[in-house]
């Protein structure tokens, strides 16, 4: 299944809309991983909303996308665990060690638009 990919300003959104196999989340990744080159991202959200199951091979897939967008340059934020889902990650010791969550879309926004700010501050003071 693919998961569409939106462009909103200098950001990309994968809304993930249900549960995805093993390959579907490496074509995910490798998808994010050449778009954020291809558009110029400084950030990305995958939204997981929609998504009952974390398991562990998405929770790796999921830090290892993150990690692979920061060595880009990029930020990124995941959004939408459900509160049973999160339950069920820390019960399994599954985490997003160093992976920026928020609550839903509209706070992964604030949260990517406050990191750019700051790095256009920290620019500004070279």
């Amino acid at each position: 299944m693919q998961v569409p990919i939106l462009k909103q300003g200098a950001y990309l959104i994968a809304t993930v809309q249900s549960a995805l196999t093993d390959e579907d989340l490496k074509q995910l990744r490798d998808t994010l991983v050449l778009q954020v080159s291809k558009v110029r991202a400084r950030g990305v959200i995958v939204d997981v909303t929609a998504l009952d199951v974390i398991d562990s091979f998405a929770t790796r897939t999921l830090r290892d996308v993150a990690y692979m967008i920061r060595l880009r340059g990029a930020e990124t934020v995941i959004v939408g665990i459900q509160p049973e889902v999160a339950f069920s990650m820390v019960k399994l010791g599954l985490t997003l060690e160093g992976v920026a969550t928020s609550l839903d879309l509209e706070e992964g926004l604030a949260y990517l638009d406050r990191k750019a700010k700051a790095h256009q501050e920290v620019r500004a003071h070279r």
